[in-house]
């Protein structure tokens, strides 16, 4: 069996190819082999399972690939009140992992409020897509959904850095004199017009 891994507006879904069709549940328990995982276990999966719903599914390993290659994400995070921020951000992946930094570009504050958000909730989604006017059939996007932290130094603020410079150039010549932010991924999900 095939599962599919899905997101309505409840939050998670699970979806599992039976046969011709394609069942769709919200309860593990419905599905064999996956009775009693929540939807943090459920997400990742192994090479060849896909995320997203029955058309444009995309498996896990095509995301992240296509995640890794692109230069800018989009970094959402929740205020703990509640209140939503968005911005983009520079990246690089290993594995599972995202890293970004706080980096030498101006800005109106060093006590950024993606850091404020962080530290006050540390769920974050990041999204990054790819558009073409002329041709919707290679319109795609990622997301990874995960928990992330800030590390003001150390090996781990290091090693981001490290993927950082191997990524950007100009980290090359210049290193983010600031904190990283790490971002554990726990699903990635994505849709393709073409499947």
């Amino acid at each position: 069996m095939t599962v599919y891994y899905g997101e309505d507006a409840d939050g998670y879904l699970l979806a599992s190819s039976q046969g011709d069709g394609l069942l769709v549940v919200r309860d593990s328990a419905e599905i064999p082999g996956e009775a009693g995982r929540t939807a943090v276990d459920r997400v990742s999966p192994g090479p060849g399972h896909r995320t997203g719903g029955k058309n444009g599914c995309m498996e896990v390993e095509r995301a992240r690939r296509l995640f890794r290659g692109e230069r800018v994400a989009r970094l959402g995070t929740v205020s703990g009140d509640g209140t939503p921020h968005l911005v983009p951000v520079t990246f690089a992946v290993d594995g599972d992992r995202v890293v970004m930094a706080v980096d030498h570009k101006p800005k109106t504050t060093t006590e950024l409020r993606r850091l404020r958000d962080i530290r006050e909730n540390p769920r974050v989604t990041l999204l990054v897509d790819h558009y073409e006017d002329v041709d919707w059939t290679r319109l795609w996007w990622v997301r990874a959904d995960g928990h992330a932290w800030v590390v003001e130094a150390g090996p781990e603020r290091e090693a981001a850095l490290e993927s950082l410079a191997g990524k950007y150039g100009q980290y090359r010549g210049r290193r983010p004199a600031g904190p990283v932010i790490l971002v554990d991924v726990h699903r990635w999900s994505g849709w393709a017009y073409s499947g």
